[in-house]
Formats: C-alpha cells, structure tokens, sequence
C-alpha cells in the first residue's frame, strides 16, 4: 500500500498497525516513494482468536422463527 505524505501524518498509527501485522506500507510524496514502514521484529504479531467468544447471544431458533422463508429459498 502506498500512501501520501500528509495522509502518513494524519492516520500514522493507523499505518503502524497494518504495518506489524505484517502489510507493505510505503510513504511517498507527490506520488514518489520515500520511505517504507517497515517493524523492527521481523515477524508479523500473532493474531487473537476468539476474542468476542460470548459478546453475542442468539436466543430462540432461527429454523422456527425463519422456517418458511429459509423452505422457500433452499428448497
């Protein structure tokens, strides 16, 4: 990805995020690349699995609330 000079000021953290988890960020002015922001650990960060595990809850049965349109749409 590339970005300008005066967007990199404005949403930095923004790009240091994607840039340790392991996307090619580079800064350029006028369309010209200068920099490239890179992590100083090699290795992406390890990404949190499950993380909204129980934030949300279905109640009821879709089947039951939903039958007729999910018969008529699949068959």
């Amino acid at each position: 990805m590339q970005v300008n000079l005066h967007d990199a000021k404005t949403h930095l953290s923004r790009y240091v995020e994607q840039a340790l988890d392991g996307e090619d960020v580079v800064i350029a002015r006028a369309g010209k690349p200068l920099v490239r922001l890179v992590p100083v650990n090699d290795a992406p960060r390890a990404r949190q699995l499950g993380f909204l595990q129980g934030a949300a809850v279905l109640s009821g049965d879709p089947k039951a609330l939903f039958g007729a349109e999910i018969d008529a749409m699949f068959g």
